[in-house]
């Protein structure tokens, strides 16, 4: 049986480094210093995000219904992956986030309430 590999030390918390391969087939072995893949490292609320995205084809709407969420959270979500993925959340302008947050308002994305929230938080 196959596990997942930890990406976390669960004495400090560091990422870990894999140092040894082995070929199931023949046995062979590769020592070694190897980086894990970016997707790897992510938890499993990430990487469940990050298939049904992707099977979706980046169609939120479709996101919200497979994982039956909303809007703002398919959002922040995917402002999550970013930032787990590839570091720092690029930064936006409060009137760029408030013309967004409106507009999922208007389209009926989002609730007056969730807009409220979500306007409050720039």
């Amino acid at each position: 049986m196959n596990y997942l590999p930890p990406s976390k030390c669960s004495v400090c918390g560091s990422e870990l480094l894999i140092t040894r391969m082995t070929c199931p087939n023949c046995s062979s072995e590769i020592s070694g210093s190897f980086a894990p893949c970016r997707y790897c490292a992510l938890n499993d609320k990430m990487k469940l995000f990050l298939e049904t995205f992707l099977k979706c084809r980046g169609n939120i709407k479709d996101v919200e219904k497979a994982l039956s969420i909303s809007y703002p959270t398919v959002k922040g979500l995917l402002e999550e992956l970013l930032a787990a993925l590839f570091g720092a959340e690029p930064e936006k302008s409060a009137e760029t986030g408030a013309s967004s947050i409106l507009d999922s308002l208007e389209k009926g994305e989002i609730t007056v309430k969730e807009a409220t929230e979500l306007l409050s938080r720039l």
